[in-house]
């Protein structure tokens, strides 16, 4: 029998009939899928001797398919979650598979593909097999990561780790509920006075299911374990670990950890563990780096839902990676009082912070402050809508507003955001108080930020001429040689930019007169707003007024050409300058935008004392765009990364709008108050 797995794409051969008789490969819709794209069509019924039948791991109902395989001569393909899965236990549809034509990799008692791939040796390039290693601990990524935040406080431990009582796992590493009582005995005999640490299964904790241990039977000088933690923050404290067949004794031994085997797992019998029971067929010692590969680079497939396609490890890691960080202080960001979100806005806001608890919306600031001190929940203002100063002034109260890459399409327009931000100090276009993004760039400037990433992710967007709305037009105004080209974005005069970061100078007509009067040889272009241009905001300028101030009104133009043909970009406080220096244009500013201040801008707007640090444009770049604004791609409806959505605005790929509240809106074009932030 060929195995089938597809690779990083389909197939070029037929898909292989694979018979199953257990409803989970039916209405788990991942799985399917997954298997789909691995070559696999599920059917059910009698198969020939050339079929496959496929089966779950060792769960009872997999006694039938292997019963069908024994009675027909069909080849029997057993199917499991692999080592990377989800957002907590039972949190979600898995993010890979393991298929398996020999065995399964967590019954010890019979040869597996796992056993047979590790046995005969893969080829890897080894720098390249740790620097996967690296990533899957920087990014704290288990099979089931919890959604908590890192931390590396915590006493040095002995780690005992528990199982769920009668887990497959435990009966195919031939063990029972007495190797966990023998397991126990001898951390505490191997270890006197050492502080000894049981870890719970987060099934057990849920009480889904029971575990081998309580914290009634463990005695003096053992603490039972049962809160969230990040296994890799955990391992970093464990000076050792006994394990029976867990797959936390595994990623032990990654973290270079010394792991005591009660049972015959997966990763024992391979010189890297000290075992409690031989395992003969496994004769070849093993590096750190050569289980790593087996398991988790040979062995899986791995999904990518952004793409609907197979991956490789490092893409699945950055997917889960953004679910987790989506999912981490949930209950401070979506299990807290939202004050003046919009109705349409409620279902896209909802996407940025899955998870359980479900967040409540007020309109009065005063309701939602009484009602939040009273349940301790963390207040969310959106936009301007907040009253000035409250965020630092009120604790556990936030802003929420669009980030910088948001959609094809206008906000006015109902078009759904690609990102948001969410800022515990205040807000990005609030110069008069602090922001979570001065502090992201006080921190990149210090040396925080990951500067190749942010080289990588600007170069994206200027190749692929991204913006924030992405409203794309085929006019160009043609501009003389021989002058300088200089850019005035129009705005809407009422935007809380404009004013609380803008002084004297703080219309769109002011903006032209002094663009010009410091320049009166250039050829000055004026492009409006595009919600101003379209009747939705205020800001327009008189034609009349326009004599003698702007070469030409580009209202049609795309942002992205104008930005590559202008030298200079005058501004009060628009998004277009911050979009001008990513493109290596010189920008001045008469307001006081978050990009002004720090040394990279001409600056004539209000000073902002607290903005003492010089970031260089990718430390600027990483803080804007990368630490602080969270993700969801436009597509699936995921969390994602900026780069993801960078590659949607590139292809055109709209945000989703507010459906029949769009056609409404068309309707009642005068009362823009009803959609307006």
């Amino acid at each position: 029998m060929r195995l089938r797995s597809g690779g990083f794409g389909q197939d070029s051969e037929p898909p292989s009939r694979l018979f199953t008789y257990a409803l989970g490969f039916w209405y788990q819709r991942r799985i399917r899928r997954i298997l789909e794209l691995a070559g696999y069509r599920i059917t059910t019924g009698l198969p020939n001797r050339q079929d496959l039948i496929g089966v779950w791991g060792r769960k009872p109902v997999s006694a039938r398919g292997r019963w069908v395989a024994a009675r027909t001569g069909a080849d029997l393909v057993t199917f499991e979650d692999g080592f990377l899965h989800s957002v907590g236990a039972g949190g979600g549809p898995p993010i890979s598979v393991v298929i398996d034509d020999v065995g399964i990799y967590f019954d010890g008692r019979s040869p597996s593909r796992l056993e047979l791939l590790l046995q005969e040796g893969m080829e890897h390039d080894p720098q390249e097999v740790r620097r996967l290693l690296s990533v899957l601990k920087d990014q704290g990524l288990s099979k089931y990561t919890p959604p908590v935040a890192r931390s590396s406080a915590g006493e040095p431990c002995i780690l005992v780790v528990d199982q769920t009582a009668g887990d497959a796992s435990i009966t195919g590493a031939e063990a029972d509920a007495g190797s966990f009582r023998r397991m126990l005995a001898a951390a505490r005999s191997e270890h006197p006075g050492k502080r000894i640490v049981v870890k719970a299964h987060p099934e057990v904790v849920s009480g889904r299911k029971r575990g081998h241990f309580s914290p009634g039977m463990l005695g003096d000088n053992v603490e039972f374990l049962t809160e969230p933690i990040n296994t890799w923050d955990l391992l970093a404290r464990a000076e050792a670990v006994y394990t029976v067949s867990s797959q936390l004794g595994y990623e032990a031994i990654l973290a270079g950890r010394p792991v005591r085997c009660f049972g015959k797992a997966f990763y024992a019998g391979w010189g890297l563990t000290e075992d409690e029971q031989r395992i003969d067929r496994r004769t070849r010692a093993l590096t750190v780096e050569e289980l790593f590969a087996g398991c988790h680079l040979s062995y899986p497939i791995y999904y990518d839902p952004w793409r609907d396609r197979l991956c490789d490890f490092e893409t699945a890691c950055k997917v889960l990676a953004c679910q987790v960080e989506a999912q981490t202080d949930n209950d401070d960001r979506m299990g807290d009082v939202f004050v003046e979100v919009r109705l349409w806005k409620r279902g896209n806001l909802r996407q940025f912070r899955p998870g359980p608890i479900r967040p409540r919306y007020e309109t009065e600031a005063a309701s939602a402050i009484t009602k939040a001190q009273a349940d301790g929940r963390r207040i969310w203002f959106w936009g301007s809508k907040f009253p000035t100063g409250l965020v630092s002034e009120q604790p556990d109260t936030g802003m929420v507003e669009d980030g910088f890459l948001r959609s094809v399409g206008l906000g006015a327009e109902l078009t759904q955001a690609a990102s948001l931000v969410f800022d515990r100090r205040g807000i990005y276009f609030d110069p008069n108080h602090p922001s979570d993004l001065e502090q992201h760039i006080q921190h990149a400037a210090e040396g925080g930020a990951d500067l190749q990433r942010a080289r990588t992710l600007r170069d994206a967007i200027v190749r692929g001429g991204v913006t924030k709305y992405n409203l794309q037009t085929g006019w160009v105004p043609a501009c003389p040689e021989g002058r300088r080209v200089i850019l005035v974005p129009g705005q809407v005069e009422d935007d809380a930019s404009i004013l609380r970061g803008c002084g004297e100078i703080r219309t769109n007509l002011d903006l032209l007169r002094a663009a010009r009067a410091e320049n009166p040889d250039a050829y000055l272009i004026y492009k409006p707003h595009p919600d101003v241009a379209v009747g939705l905001r205020a800001g327009a300028v008189a034609h009349a007024d326009l004599q003698g101030l702007a070469d030409v009104v580009a209202e049609d133009a795309s942002a992205t050409e104008l930005l590559d043909l202008c030298d200079d970009l005058w501004t009060l406080t628009s998004l277009m300058g911050f979009e001008a220096l990513l493109r290596g244009k010189d920008v001045t500013c008469l307001g006081t935008p978050f990009y002004a201040g720090w040394g990279l801008t001409r600056d004539f707007g209000p000073a902002c004392p607290r903005r003492t640090a010089r970031p260089n444009l990718d430390q600027l770049v990483w803080a804007a765009l990368i630490a602080y604004p969270s993700y969801v791609d436009p597509v699936s409806g995921l969390p994602c990364s900026p780069e993801l959505v960078v590659e949607r605005l590139e292809t055109g790929k709209p945000g989703r709008k507010a459906g029949l509240l769009s056609k409404l809106q068309g309707l009642l074009a005068a009362q823009s108050w009803l959609w307006r932030n």
